[in-house]
């Protein structure tokens, strides 16, 4: 019997034949979105490049240098309209500017034009499931019921009553209609008051969206992500819903009649013409929703975003058994037909290692490094959010007087309002808020860590001091130059793109275990999600003589025997094997 002695955290295995030429199946078409590694930035917190303490589109492009050197080769990146920013940017006031914190439009070509010159292709955010209120259509729309804008929003008359309950994600007391006395009628909002949602139904509005598109695509995009676009579509003639129902909003929220036609128009006129890609928030109820949003037959959209992954992780941890089986499901549903992203973080989400790993100083190295290799080396397009390369962390406020973000507020405020234990809120938000995903680029060691020259827009995490681009490049063994040893392995073994998945070590409490198999090369990826020390045994699998990357402290074979040792004390790190064929 073999056996892998995996020490600590991380121990990766992968394998595959001496390097040959690799036939890709007609099943997975190649395609450049397919093949990218996706680096999301949130723009205001990235690089302040003028002191104001926001980051912005010039701290990008000052920044170009390193963010190649990533390996990564897409950037997504967070809405940079101008907006009031109710939710930081996600209620946009105009969808053909910049807003004046994070530059101008020139900026915006140059940033484009830099990316462009280094291979690297850009996602925009669109935001078109709800505008903001600021926007010159709402403010049209709620000023006259005779206005041509009126129905670019839903309205429901107050002489008709008080509207069929809707359930809001942002509002204090949940209550997803807004009474406007300028026109006596409420207007709706799935989000926060200040994002009223727009009517997919008027065609005239959908032209809008689809003219605005085409302006970023004209400018070169490479892409657009479309923001909460399942909830797109409604029920115009809002039913009454079952009570409870917001406990599982999004069975009656997504994938309403109509979407599908309304994506089938936006291919046509904006993603096919000009060849961007496109992906959507959400994949809908089941997979076979999702393989309708993305399936190449469909022309609709490319890659599904679902959230059944990142959704794993509560606030009272995780079993590692769901993790596997919710990759493992997804997987195959999508092995012959469509195309999925792999994501476990994002603007939305807590920190990755606070939330999926242990992000004590004992094992915060290790588990951010076993993270990241399972991002980038599962099979579909990988996205990281910025600072995940590193192991930044929560930031863990325990004030609410501390938070910015709208739905840490008000859903403060609708614990209050529901007589909830707010000591017991406050514990959950330090851990899951969002807002730990939105702390400053940590560049330096210093106490503004070289993110800007002035008064930080939020609180930068203390742990700066030792978690830090500077330190880490510097560093062989960080977790940087692992996350860097990683993209290029993505991107010279093709196996790691269209290679076929198939779990190993299903019932295994501590291993997570799978292989990547595409023509005669075949890979095995083994990562120890616990810390302790795990056992596994690889029966009818042949490891190789020689690791693609050994950082292990020791890597004895003997037989039929692995044995990877650590020094005590020391970071845990993984092992990369080719299988003999």
């Amino acid at each position: 019997m073999r056996v892998a002695l995996l020490n600590l955290i991380g121990l990766l295995l992968l394998a595959g034949c001496q390097p040959k030429e690799v036939v890709i199946p007609d099943s997975q078409q190649q395609a450049w979105w397919k093949e990218a590694i996706v680096y999301q930035i949130y723009p205001r917190s990235f690089q302040d490049s003028n002191g104001d303490g926001v980051g912005d589109l010039q701290g990008i492009i000052d920044r170009l240098d390193y963010i190649e050197s990533l390996g990564i080769n897409t950037i997504w990146l967070n809405p940079i309209y101008p907006s009031p920013n109710a939710d930081n940017g996600y209620d946009v006031s105009d969808y053909r500017g910049i807003a004046p914190e994070f530059g101008d439009m020139e900026t915006f070509d140059r940033l484009l034009d830099e990316l462009h010159k280094r291979g690297i292709k850009l996602i925009m955010d669109v935001v078109v499931n709800h505008s903001s209120d600021e926007h010159p259509w709402f403010i049209a729309s709620r000023s006259d019921v005779h206005s041509p804008y009126r129905d670019y929003y839903h309205w429901w008359p107050a002489s008709k009553g008080t509207p069929p309950y809707r359930y809001s994600l942002f509002d204090a007391q949940g209550d997803a209609w807004k009474y406007d006395s300028i026109t006596d009628a409420y207007y709706l909002h799935y989000f926060a008051d200040k994002q009223p949602d727009l009517n997919w139904e008027n065609p005239a509005l959908r032209q809008e969206v689809y003219d605005l598109m085409k302006f970023w695509a004209q400018k070169g995009v490479d892409g657009f992500r479309l923001d909460a676009f399942q909830f797109a579509a409604k029920d115009t003639a809002f039913p009454e819903l079952p009570q409870g129902y917001e406990k599982n909003f999004i069975q009656y929220y997504a994938m309403q009649p109509g979407l599908h036609d309304y994506l089938k128009e936006m291919n046509q006129q904006v993603f096919a013409p000009y060849g961007v890609v496109s992906v959507a928030e959400g994949a809908g109820r089941s997979f076979e929703e999702a393989h309708e949003l993305v399936d190449a037959d469909r022309q609709e959209l490319q890659m599904a975003y679902a959230f059944d992954g990142v959704d794993v992780a509560k606030y009272d941890g995780y079993s590692l058994a769901t993790l596997k089986q919710v990759f493992t499901d997804w997987d195959r549903s999508f092995a012959e037909k469509g195309w999925l992203s792999i994501f476990l973080s994002n603007h939305d989400q807590a920190r990755l290692v606070s939330r999926y790993g242990n992000d004590s100083p004992e094992f915060r190295v290790a588990s951010i490094k076993l993270l990241n290799t399972f991002l980038l080396t599962m099979r579909g397009t990988p996205y990281v959010y910025y600072g995940d390369e590193l192991g930044m962390t929560n930031l863990g406020m325990d004030r609410i007087e501390e938070y910015q973000d709208v739905a840490a507020v008000n859903g403060y405020a609708k614990a209050t309002y529901n007589g909830e234990d707010l000591d017991q809120y406050m514990k959950v938000l330090a851990k899951t808020s969002r807002e730990n995903g939105r702390t400053p680029m940590q560049w330096t060691a210093d106490t503004l860590a070289g993110f800007t020259t002035g008064i930080p827009w939020m609180k930068i995490n203390p742990n700066t001091a030792f978690i830090n681009v500077q330190d880490q490049v510097a560093d062989p063994s960080s977790p940087l130059n692992h996350f860097k040893s990683l993209t290029q392995l993505r991107k010279k073994n093709p196996v790691l793109v269209y290679g076929a998945y198939e779990l190993l070590a299903e019932d295994h409490p501590q291993v997570y275990a799978y292989t990547r198999t595409l023509g005669e090369v075949s890979c095995l990826v083994v990562l120890n999600f616990s810390d302790k020390t795990a056992r596994w045994a690889p029966i009818g699998l042949s490891l190789g003589e020689q690791p693609w990357i050994n950082s292990a402290d020791q890597l004895i074979q003997e037989g039929k025997e692995l044995i990877v040792r650590e020094k005590k004390g020391e970071d845990k790190r993984y092992v990369y094997y080719k299988i003999q064929a």
